[in-house]
């Protein structure tokens, strides 16, 4: 009797440890677990190695700021090399822009690899086909100077219009090109002790010119404008030509230009003239 109970017991255990419920997962082999582990490992290592490799470090932006390699002789308006450049220079530059004939002299200028700056009034800029033309000239690479926002004469201006006729047109030309001007040009050339004062909080150089005529009627030809700006007097080394947004200084850009560099002078880019 006791033989058979225990044998009845040992059944039972052994039933209850091969018994497996439906829902408990069965416990791996160590061995297996071993493996699988290795594998996890392995592929965490390897997708972390992928990730690195496609990972691509930020490229820094370097601002390259140019030197300046010419300054602004405020005694004569002209250009002067500071340090071993290229003394025969001529700076060219066109005032009232932009009118109706300054995207195409930016065209001109730019196929014969001719830099300027364009002098603007802000009342120029009033519509938006007139802002997209300056935007085609500054994309274009030409450098863009204030020339004031109606033109009027700043020693008749009070000191408060004097600023706004100054500063709008600043913040005209950087709306539209995203930069603010360097270069000031008083209209007539006329500076006050205040423009002076605002065109230094500005951060802008002053600029007046050596010589221009094309507002004269003596002048108001191709052949007339083009005969005076190439054989003058006062075309030297660093010379400060003064051009206007004129048909006829239109029509004569290019041949103005090409007697210039036939006389040797090079056509400057302002970019390396020195501003505040």
């Amino acid at each position: 009797m006791k033989k058979i109970i225990a044998t009845g017991v040992t059944l039972m255990l052994l039933t209850a440890c091969t018994g497996e419920p439906a829902n408990v997962t069965k416990e791996a082999d160590p061995a297996e677990n071993s493996d699988k582990k290795t594998d996890i490992e392995e592929s965490t290592r390897n997708e972390k190695q992928e990730n690195q490799g496609d990972k691509t470090e930020p490229e820094e932006t370097v601002e390259v700021v140019q030197e300046p390699q010419y300054k602004i002789n405020e005694n004569n308006w002209s250009i002067e090399p500071l340090a071993g450049q290229n003394a025969k220079v001529v700076l060219l530059t066109i005032d009232d822009a932009p009118d109706k004939y300054a995207l195409k002299m930016a065209e001109d200028l730019k196929a014969m690899d001719a830099p300027a700056i364009f002098f603007v009034n802000g009342h120029f800029l009033d519509t938006p086909e007139e802002k997209n033309v300056l935007k085609k000239i500054h994309d274009m690479g030409f450098m863009i100077g204030n020339h004031t926002y109606s033109h009027s004469s700043l020693p008749d201006l009070s000191p408060e219009k004097q600023k706004e006729e100054i500063v709008t047109v600043n913040e005209l030309v950087e709306s539209i090109t995203g930069e603010r001007p360097k270069f000031f040009r008083a209209p007539f050339g006329q500076n006050t002790d205040y423009s002076r004062q605002i065109a230094a909080e500005e951060k802008m150089a002053l600029m007046n010119w050596t010589y221009g005529y094309d507002w004269e009627k003596a002048y108001q030809t191709k052949e007339a404008i083009t005969e005076i700006m190439v054989n003058n007097p006062y075309l030297n080394n660093g010379a400060n030509l003064l051009m206007h947004d004129r048909t006829w200084t239109s029509e004569a850009l290019p041949d103005i230009v090409k007697g210039l560099r036939e006389k040797g002078y090079e056509t400057l880019d302002p970019a390396k003239i020195k501003t505040p």
